[in-house]
C-alpha cells in the first residue's frame, strides 16, 4: 500500500519535474563538449566517445537496475540516483582532461539509467485513470528536457565567465536537494519479491506488450539516431559546415530538434497510437529531407527549419510508440518495460552517433551527416510501412468476416 504523502497529482508532477530536471542534465554536456574539445585538443572521434560512453552505461544501468524499483521500491532507487547524478556533477566540475569527462559521463549515465525506468514507473503509478498523462510526459520529457540543459548551457557558456563551475556546481547542490525531496513522495511500487534475480542483465518486455514492442521498434530507431546525432556532433555542424561559430546557436539547433519535439507531442497526443506513429515517421523524413538539403546547399536557415520538422516528426512519433507499448501493463512490470524501451532507444542514440565521429574523421563531417540523415529517412519510411502493412493484416479478418456475413445475408 502506498504511504501516506502528497496527493496523486502533486506526486505526478513532482515526479515530471524530477524526469525532466534528471534528463537536462544529461543534455547540459552538449554545447559543452566544443569547450572541452578546444581546452584538451581531441579529435571528433574522440568527442562522440564522450558523449558514448555515457549512453552505454545508462544501458548497463537499465539492463542491470532498470526493474528493480519493481521490487524494492521507486524511492529508494530514486534517491540513490540522484546522489550518484550529484557525484557526476562534481567530476564535471573537477575536470582537468578527457579522462575526467569520461568517468564523469559514465557515472552520469548509470545514476540515469537507474533512474529512467524507476521515473517512468512512478509516471504510470500516479497518473489519473480517467486522464492518463503517463505517457505523454514520458515521451516529451527527453526532448524536452535535453533542449533546456543544451540551451541552458550554451547561455552560460557565451554569457558568464567559468560556465562549467556555475553549471556543476548549481547542479550538485539541486541533485542533493532533489534526493531529500524524493523523501516526501509516496512509495507507488507493488513491492513484487525477486529484487535479486531482477539485477540479472536482461531486457524484460512482458509477454502481454511484446508484439507491441516490436512494433514500434524500428521507430525508436530512427528517431533517436537522429537525435544522437545531433546531440554529439549537431553544434560542430554548425561551426564546421555553416561557419558559425558560437556556442548558443549551436545550443539552439538541439533545442530546434528537441524542444518542437514536445509541440509534436502535444499536438498529436489526440490521434491513435499507431495512426501517431504513422503521422509522427512520415513527417520526420521530410524532416530529415530538409536536413540533407540544407547540408548540400550550406543554407543555416533551412538547417534550423528541417530540424523544427523532424523534431515534430520525432514527438509524435515517440509518443505514439509509448502509448502503444505500455498500453495495459501491468503495475509490476511497468519499471522493467520502461526501460526496455529505453535500452533499444539509448543504444540507437549511441552507436550510429560513434559511427559517426569515426567516419567524420575520413569522409568529413558533412558527407558524413548526409549519409547517415539518408540512413534515418529510409528507417522512418520503413517503419512506417511496416506499421500500415501490419494495421492492414490486422484488419483484414475483419474485412473478411463481413463480406462473409454479408453474402450470406444476400
Amino acid at each position: 500500500m502506498a504511504s501516506p504523502g502528497p496527493s496523486r497529482s502533486t506526486a505526478f508532477w513532482s515526479v515530471a519535474v524530477l524526469l525532466v530536471l534528471v534528463l537536462a542534465a544529461s543534455g547540459v554536456p552538449s554545447p559543452l563538449y566544443r569547450v572541452y574539445q578546444e581546452r584538451f585538443g581531441f579529435s571528433s572521434g574522440v568527442l562522440t566517445t564522450v558523449f558514448a560512453v555515457y549512453a552505454f552505461a545508462l544501458l548497463v544501468s537499465l539492463l542491470v537496475v532498470g526493474a528493480l524499483s519493481d521490487h524494492i521500491g521507486r524511492r529508494p532507487v530514486l534517491i540513490g540516483g540522484l546522489l550518484v547524478e550529484a557525484a557526476a556533477m562534481v567530476l564535471f566540475l573537477f575536470a582537468t582532461d578527457v579522462g575526467w569527462l569520461m568517468a564523469a559521463r559514465v557515472v552520469q549515465g548509470l545514476a540515469t539509467g537507474a533512474m529512467t525506468g524507476a521515473l517512468g514507473a512512478a509516471l504510470l503509478d500516479f497518473q489519473r485513470t480517467d486522464r492518463p498523462l503517463g505517457p505523454l510526459v514520458n515521451s516529451a520529457s527527453p526532448g524536452f528536457g535535453l533542449s533546456l540543459g543544451a540551451v541552458g548551457a550554451g547561455v552560460l557558456v557565451e554569457f558568464v565567465p567559468a560556465p562549467t563551475n556555475w553549471v556543476f556546481g548549481v547542479l550538485t547542490a539541486v541533485f542533493v536537494l532533489a534526493a531529500v525531496g524524493v523523501l516526501w513522495l509516496p512509495e507507488s511500487s507493488p513491492r513484487l519479491p525477486g529484487a535479486r534475480a531482477s539485477l540479472r542483465p536482461q531486457v524484460h518486455v512482458p509477454a502481454a506488450q511484446r508484439a507491441a514492442f516490436f512494433v514500434v521498434l524500428p521507430c525508436l530507431a530512427a528517431t533517436w539516431a537522429l537525435g544522437g546525432l545531433y546531440a554529439s556532433l549537431g553544434p560542430s555542424l554548425v561551426a564546421s559546415v555553416f561557419g558559425v561559430d558560437d556556442h548558443l546557436v549551436g545550443s539552439l539547433l538541439i533545442l530546434a530538434l528537441n524542444g518542437t519535439g514536445l509541440v509534436g507531442s502535444l499536438a498529436m497526443r489526440g490521434l491513435v497510437p499507431e495512426r501517431g506513429m504513422v503521422v509522427g515517421a512520415l513527417v520526420f523524413a521530410v524532416g530529415v529531407g530538409g536536413t540533407v538539403a540544407a547540408l548540400v546547399s550550406g543554407s543555416l536557415p533551412l538547417f534550423f527549419a528541417a530540424a523544427v520538422v523532424s523534431g515534430f516528426g520525432f514527438g509524435s512519433a515517440f509518443l505514439g510508440a509509448m502509448s502503444t507499448v505500455t498500453r495495459d501493463v501491468a503495475p509490476g512490470e511497468r519499471g522493467g518495460l520502461l526501460s526496455s524501451v529505453f535500452v533499444a532507444s539509448y543504444l540507437m542514440f549511441s552507436l550510429p552517433a560513434i559511427a559517426a565521429g569515426i567516419a567524420a574523421g575520413s569522409l568529413g563531417l558533412t558527407r558524413t551527416a548526409e549519409i547517415y540523415s539518408v540512413a534515418v529517412i529510409v528507417l522512418a519510411l520503413s517503419a512506417a510501412a511496416a506499421l500500415l502493412l501490419r494495421r492492414g493484416t490486422a484488419d483484414l479478418p475483419d474485412r473478411q468476416e463481413t463480406e462473409r456475413a454479408e453474402s450470406l445475408a444476400a
